[in-house]
């Protein structure tokens, strides 16, 4: 009876995937692991690191070098003559203004024809404050299909362009009945920005020089003129603008004139206590947008319901951080707290305002806030109080020089970089893993099939029913 050889059967490229995949498989699971590791450790720092640097803009926007916690307010009896603001250098007091005239600024124009000067030269406008700038028209003709035509919007370039103007006259063009006329505004309002005059000495063209030595004003150019105190009898004070900075912390911008037989209106400042409010709402509210980030990256997760722990969960540093943190809160100034002005903190740390007891507290000691909040400034170095230490806290992380994230994000980069350059190494161990495998199974299948052939050769050849 014939012997029947059996081999298996199998696909030589599958089994030698199969193979390098499972020669590379421990290697690759670990340094899959610490891939995803380091890309959550990215992602957490970037958040954390986004939500301190909101946290640290948000103190300095509400007490810096030139603003406090507690705010000042300008108000006055007539909004529509004046609105004003007031720092934390102004004084309570009231003051008395009447508003003669408005600064305005200036508008002439000039009629000009076209004309065809072989040299076109230059001339220099003169302004309300004795100054002059030249205005060159050599160039100023850019019309390829007119290049002996110099018209008035090519002046009116040459003027926008003039190095000297420094945009303080604006010049453009208008057509009136068939003839355009050159329209120069002054930018800035006051006498002494306005166009004077068009000195045209260096013209060429007696034409175009006769044209600019006439003006027609459309818009005259004049000061703001307010009294302190009534008309007449008060003390009056003229300058170029509508704002005005002659209380100390104290700025207001006149909007309208007042009748000639109106009342001063009246200006109180004192303390804002609105705005007060809404400045400590908006630390309690950066603070409580850091702890949710904070919690974010350092949640702990529950195997019980299939959640992971975030990235930063049991980081010592980070725990120290908001330890910190919640330490600067705490500082007591002058035997104030943040409590005693109505902050208080519930059971995960997060902050309230109750506005009444703030209110209260402010009239009792309307100085304590600010002392008790103190300042945050960009280089730290006049940080005082409850923000100032909670600046240098954050700073501490954020800072691009030696800051805590940098050092973190430096060495995660690191673990990143290493971890890539290992599993394109694995990736080459497992190319020629597949190739051995490869090679020795295809090999193998040969082999099996020569010998498949000769065993039924065999079979052949010596069954009974061979002849």
């Amino acid at each position: 009876m014939a012997t029947v050889i059996t081999s298996p059967t199998y696909d030589p490229v599958t089994t030698a995937t199969n193979l390098a995949n499972s020669y590379v498989a421990p290697t690759k699971a670990i340094l899959d692991a610490q891939a995803a590791k380091a890309k959550a450790n990215s992602a957490a720092l970037s958040t954390l690191g986004s939500a301190l640097s909101a946290f640290q803009t948000a103190m300095a926007s509400i007490a810096s070098g030139t603003k406090s916690v507690s705010a000042n307010s300008a108000t006055f009896s007539n909004t529509a003559i004046a609105t004003g603001t007031a720092n934390t250098k102004a004084t309570a007091g009231t003051y008395s203004f009447y508003v003669e005239q408005l600064a305005t600024a200036g508008q002439v124009s000039y009629s000009v024809p076209n004309t065809s000067p072989a040299t076109p030269g230059k001339f220099n406008i003169a302004m309300g404050d004795g100054t002059t700038f030249e205005v060159s028209l050599d160039a100023a003709n850019t019309d390829p299909d007119s290049p002996n035509d110099l018209t008035a919007k090519e002046i009116a370039a040459a003027i926008n362009a003039a190095t000297g103007n420094n945009s303080r006259v604006t010049a453009s063009t208008l057509t009136i009945n068939g003839a355009t006329q050159l329209v120069l505004s002054s930018t800035k309002t006051g006498s002494a920005n306005a166009v004077a005059s068009i000195q045209t000495a260096g013209l060429a063209d007696p034409a175009l020089a006769t044209a600019l030595s006439s003006k027609t004003t459309l818009s005259a150019a004049s000061n703001a003129i307010v009294w302190v105190g009534a008309k007449g009898t008060g003390t009056k004070i003229e300058q170029a603008t509508n704002t005005f900075s002659i209380v100390d912390g104290v700025s207001f911008t006149v909007n309208q004139a007042q009748g000639a037989n109106d009342a001063p209106v009246v200006m109180k400042v004192a303390s804002d206590t609105s705005a007060t409010a809404a400045n400590v709402q908006n630390f309690v509210t950066a603070y409580n947008n850091l702890l949710a980030a904070y919690g974010t990256v350092t949640k702990v997760g529950d195997p019980a319901a299939g959640t992971a722990s975030a990235a930063l969960a049991g980081d010592s540093a980070v725990k120290s951080l908001r330890d910190q943190l919640n330490a600067a809160l705490r500082t007591a100034t002058g035997g104030q707290s943040l409590i005693s002005y109505g902050i208080t903190a519930s059971r995960d740390g997060t902050l309230s305002l109750d506005s009444n007891r703030l209110t209260k507290a402010m009239a009792a000691d309307p100085e304590g806030l600010d002392k008790l909040f103190g300042r945050a400034t960009a280089l730290g170095t006049t940080d005082s109080g409850v923000l100032g230490s909670m600046n240098k806290i954050v700073s501490n992380w954020t800072s691009s020089v030696n800051g805590v994230l940098g050092a973190r994000k430096s060495a995660n980069d690191k673990v990143q970089l290493d971890t890539t350059k290992r599993l394109a190494t694995l990736e080459g161990q497992f190319n020629n893993a597949y190739k051995r495998y490869l090679a020795q199974f295809t090999a193998l299948q040969q082999l099996q099939s020569s010998m498949t052939n000769t065993s039924n050769l065999f079979t052949a050849l010596f069954s009974s029913e061979s002849s």
